[in-house]
């Protein structure tokens, strides 16, 4: 195993803190670093994907799982896999794809390791349909701060705390993953232009069962009749029978490639209002008004944030990554949101919007049944703070929540009223670890 001191961010590249990293090559190691933990504690990290400091611990100790990436079984028969928390999203998919499996849940990237996205209890565009990932959880090993290796399952306290517990209850070793059965490693994919955001609320809630994976891209900088405007897809995996000949004798391949994309002409940072405001033009009017049935890799459907321009985007001072959800019911909560942002003409990039299903199993996990819109702006933004600080206050008043995994900057007042189970999660934390061993930046932020 081996030990250094180093600088850490989340992948928004704000706020850096440094840590003693330890990088563990098997088990016993992992349970030495948390042993040999300091006064500050310690967090497990995978890799580094969470968009705030979930996974950074100042002046702590930083457990990098990433050596850890053992697949150890796979059932091609029942659909399971057994693998280290330290496999990433990627090595999965190339290793289960030519078998006829896919995992049940992505999410924009696939850079993100199992552990990470227990961790964070990640979603997909199929939520509505799929739930988040921890439903296909069938067990995992959970290193405690007490040294114990437990086997946690489903349906117990511990599990509700973990999936979505942001790396607060343990280090988690392994798990046991339930897979999905596919003919093809290509998506079918429906596009249809929405002229403003009801249009768009509209079709992802006319989506069915035929296409349960759809989210929406939003133009944030259109104004007056066009609020809202965007770019809908709904997709399903492709069947055999809707692949050329000369593809069905590789229908399985998993080939990744590189995703286009125009901003990756651009120079670092150069996402002002106006360029923005170009850019979003460009893909509106370029997309197809309505196109059905195109096929497309499984990474360009999935995984847009893994486009290789998209961290220069924001610039050097880096991004703010901003999630929120609301139930249904409360669409003019999401309507006066996108109008403030809209009045704002905040550069706004990788604004999607997606339908939620019904919630997880997770005490912190973040999906709830309704909408979420999630979006990015430059850490750099004049009045960035005060902007967010005002969403924070209009989720909350209409009974939504901010992504924690992806937060980097909300004050604790609002979390209760976002996540009513958080006592529960601090009863069990107080029980499982009464000395604070596992600590990170966020949970000293929002005092978890």
């Amino acid at each position: 195993m081996s030990v250094d001191t180093v600088s850490l961010t989340g992948w928004g590249r704000t706020a850096p803190t440094t840590a003693l990293r330890f990088r563990p090559r098997t088990y016993e190691d992992a349970a030495v670093a948390v042993r040999g933990r300091g006064p500050r504690g310690v967090v497990a990290r995978g890799l580094g994907r969470a968009h705030g400091d979930a996974a950074q611990n100042a002046g702590g100790s930083v457990v990098d799982m990433t050596a850890l990436d053992r697949i150890r079984a796979v059932d091609a028969v029942a659909g399971t896999v057994v693998c280290d928390a330290g496999v990433s999203l990627h090595r999965l998919m190339e290793t289960v794809l030519p078998l006829g499996w896919f995992l049940p849940v992505t999410p924009a990237t696939r850079q993100v390791t199992v552990g990470g996205a227990i961790g964070s209890d990640v979603h997909g565009r199929n939520h509505r349909t799929a739930g988040s990932f921890a439903r296909h959880v069938r067990s995992l090993e959970l290193l405690t701060a007490d040294g114990e290796v437990r086997t946690v399952l489903p349906g117990t306290d511990l599990f509700a705390a973990t999936t979505g517990g942001l790396g607060l209850t343990g280090v988690i070793l392994s798990a046991t993953l339930g897979l999905r059965p596919v003919a093809t490693s290509l998506m079918s994919v429906d596009t249809a232009r929405a002229a403003d955001l009801d249009g768009a609320l509209a079709r992802l809630g006319a989506c069915g069962d035929r296409t349960p994976y759809a989210a929406a891209w939003i133009d944030l900088l259109a104004r007056g009749r066009s609020t809202g405007r965007a770019v809908v897809t709904r997709g399903e995996h492709a069947p055999l029978d809707a692949l050329p000949a000369r593809a069905r004798r590789a229908a399985l391949a998993f080939r990744p490639g590189q995703l286009p994309g125009a901003a990756a002409l651009m120079p670092e940072g150069l996402l002002g209002r106006t360029p923005a405001a170009l850019l979003n033009e460009l893909r509106y009017r370029g997309s197809p008004a309505s196109r059905t049935g195109e096929l497309q890799r499984i990474s360009t459907f999935f995984h847009p944030m893994d486009a290789p321009h998209w961290v220069r985007v924001p610039g050097r001072s880096g991004s703010v990554q901003y999630q929120f959800t609301v139930g249904a019911g409360h669409e003019e909560a999401l309507h006066r949101i996108v109008r403030q942002l809209t009045l704002r003409r905040a550069p706004a990039f990788h604004a999607v919007l997606k339908r939620f299903g019904e919630g997880g199993p997770g005490w912190l996990s973040f999906p709830a049944p309704g909408w979420t819109l999630s979006f990015g702006l430059p850490a750099g933004l004049p009045g960035l703070a005060r902007l967010l600080d005002g969403l924070d206050e209009e989720v909350a008043a209409a009974g939504g929540r901010v992504c924690l995994a992806k937060d980097a900057r909300m004050r604790p007042g609002l979390l209760a009223a976002m996540y009513p189970r958080l006592p529960e999660f601090r009863a069990l934390r107080e029980t499982l670890d009464p000395t604070g061993a596992f600590r990170s930046d966020l949970s000293r932020r929002l005092a978890l």
